[in-house]
């Protein structure tokens, strides 16, 4: 599925570069101290509010499993809509929004962790951009996991 010139969030965790559609990206913050949960994955660095709604917060250096980094004033939290939810993502910077071009499908040797979350791939400039599919940061399972540790059935997301 291929979508010319779609507007994307592009952003940097680690060395890599990621983008994620902005119909996706509901507000990027400052960085935002989450409130830690007990029984989640180690990527799920806790819970914040956000608009009256427990939103849980993505780790994207520990999901994609990437060295730790201390934190440093460029890092900000995402808001995204995953499905019909919100979960927030912290990265290591936001770089632009931009007319990205063509999603292209990735290669078929992306599999594993990286092609789990991969949409496809987009061109900046001379770069390679890793275009997540943000609906499957989370799966079903972990979405359960993550209601049951903040006391909602709905994924702790807010939304019922």
């Amino acid at each position: 599925m291929t979508n010319a010139l779609e507007k994307m969030v592009v952003f940097r965790v680690g060395e890599d570069l990621f983008a994620a559609s902005v119909q996706s990206v509901e507000r990027v913050l400052r960085q935002q101290q989450a409130r830690p949960v007990p029984d989640v994955p180690a990527w799920i660095d806790g819970v914040i509010e956000y608009r009256q709604r427990v939103v849980p917060v993505i780790n994207l250096r520990r999901r994609f499993e990437l060295p730790e980094m201390d934190a440093r004033p460029e890092m900000r939290t995402l808001i995204m809509h995953a499905g019909d939810e919100w979960i927030a993502v912290t990265v290591d910077a936001v770089l632009e929004v931009t007319g990205a071009g063509e999603v292209t499908p990735p290669p078929p040797f992306f599999r594993g962790l990286a092609g789990e979350y991969m949409r496809g791939l987009v061109k900046r400039g001379d770069e390679l951009v890793i275009a997540l599919d943000v609906d499957r940061l989370l799966t079903a399972t972990e979405r359960l996991q993550i209601g049951a540790a903040t006391g909602r059935e709905d994924g702790g997301t807010g939304h019922g």
